[in-house]
């Protein structure tokens, strides 16, 4: 039986050049390793990326273009 992979990895066509940098205080810094630790996440990396990339893609569906202005009206 052959494993099938949860996440692709990059393509050949799309390789990763733009380099993100950001910093996190003591108690943010904890609060991450204790999640990583918990869920025993290995690649990091990988995990700060789709948890960004995520939380872009709900917001930006959430907030379609709507012809009268329904989004206003939900919040």
């Amino acid at each position: 039986m052959t494993l099938k992979r949860k996440y692709s990895s990059p393509q050949p066509n799309h390789p990763r050049v733009h380099k993100v940098t950001f910093m996190l205080n003591d108690e943010e810094q904890k609060a991450v390793e204790r999640y990583l630790a918990r869920y025993k996440i290995i690649n990091k990396s990988r995990w700060y990326r789709e948890t960004i990339l995520s939380h872009i893609l709900k917001t930006l569906e959430e907030d379609y273009p709507t012809l009268f202005n329904e989004n206003e009206m939900r919040r």
